[in-house]
């Protein structure tokens, strides 16, 4: 029986992989929706190559090209706010939720209301909301399974593993572009240089957030929500290779690593297929290549970013909604030439002084509106900090 699978966000670079493994194994799987903000014709042509019985672009400029493009297929046609829960009324087997952003919060929450299983590649919905996904999974009885290299490593490497097993959760991160060149010439770095990561092939803004290490604060605030470990236990090395992507310490005496190469097909496939994966063109790690493996503590003065990480988790349970609001507006500036590489962490730690921080900190979100109050009030401030 085929996996009936839904896929938001499908012309990113996470649902394009998603596809990817999809293509390869295309008598097992039943597209059942596939959703897009602006890549119009990226979903034209998705919808065509995998039939999809549905899809929901977004932006409703794009509604009728859509629609007409789509005229003669057996595909349905969805605009703007209809929640995907209204376009889907059986249970379906999986959806790859990689919207990027806080606009993934939503169709996340209509997903899980419709999922055997959602698998997560959306970072900023785990560290805004974690709270609300819990209590739905629980009602709806759906599995949210994390896609990110690094907590898909954490999750493969301490099954059936107890707090009390563990010394130390070691999120690898690749230092971005900029791990090599001297700490002066940051505040010179363009936006071409930031988005060119060494390694992975990402949209613009992760390749920046990769390139500050915002994206490895998110990652550990994430870890901490998604998995029952003490947040103390983690921590950052440097590891310009990217093969491996997380690393387990046992109070037993062993150490676990998962090495994979830089291709998100490998953690989409063994969560969409599990045990029967089917092989894809990939280049295997050298022996060479293993040989030369390294690790660095991270620099905290090249990289300040990462003492956001404590403020994070000690500071209320909003926090993380403001980081996150805050950087995502800085980074849209930054890639629009109206501030600096260096501003984008300077400024994110200036909202810390506001004098209505505390307030907006400490509050404990319980429904979508009460996540977008915070993260709207983060983004005005931000702006108006980027004015002054």
């Amino acid at each position: 029986m085929k996996k009936k699978v839904v896929i938001l966000g499908s012309t990113g670079s996470i649902g394009t992989s998603t596809l990817g493994v999809i293509k390869k194994n295309i008598k097992k799987f039943d597209v059942i929706l596939l959703t897009a903000n602006n890549n119009y014709k990226k979903l034209i042509s998705q919808a065509k190559e995998y039939k999809a019985k549905n899809v929901l672009i977004y932006n409703k400029t794009f509604y009728n090209l859509v629609k007409t493009a789509l005229k003669n297929e057996k595909t349905k046609v969805f605009s703007y706010n209809t929640p995907i829960n209204k376009i889907i009324n059986t249970k379906i087997d999986y959806t790859m939720s990689a919207i990027v952003g806080l606009a993934g919060l939503q169709p996340t929450i209509d997903a899980i209301k419709v999922s055997k299983n959602v698998a997560l590649a959306n970072k900023e919905t785990i560290i805004c909301a974690w709270d609300i996904l819990k209590k739905l999974k629980k009602k709806y009885k759906t599995k949210i399974i994390p896609v990110d290299s690094e907590h898909f490593s954490i999750m493969e490497l301490t099954k059936n593993s107890k707090d009390s097993e563990i010394s130390e959760l070691i999120i690898t991160a690749s230092g971005g572009p900029f791990l090599n060149i001297p700490d002066e010439k940051l505040k010179y770095i363009k936006p071409h240089q930031a988005i060119k990561h060494p390694n992975w092939k990402m949209g613009k803004k992760i390749s920046v957030d990769s390139a500050t290490l915002m994206n490895k604060v998110f990652e550990v605030i994430e870890a901490c929500k998604f998995f029952d470990f003490n947040y103390k236990k983690y921590k950052i090395l440097v590891h310009p290779q990217s093969y491996v992507h997380s690393i387990i310490r046992f109070k037993n005496g062993l150490i676990k690593m998962i090495l994979y190469n830089t291709d998100m097909k490998i953690p989409i496939s063994n969560i969409l297929l599990k045990d029967s994966i089917s092989p894809f063109e990939q280049k295997n790690i050298k022996t060479k290549d293993l040989n030369n493996i390294k690790f660095y503590k991270v620099n905290v003065k090249k990289f300040p970013s990462i003492k956001l990480i404590n403020k994070c988790l000690n500071l209320g349970p909003s926090v993380p909604i403001i980081i996150n609001a805050s950087n995502e507006v800085l980074v849209n500036l930054f890639l629009n030439r109206k501030i600096q590489f260096l501003d984008i962490v300077n400024t994110v730690n200036k909202i810390f002084k506001h004098k209505d921080f505390i307030k907006y900190a400490r509050r404990r979100p319980k429904t979508v509106k009460e996540v977008m109050l915070v993260d709207k009030w983060a983004r005005l401030n931000t702006l108006a900090m980027c004015v002054k």
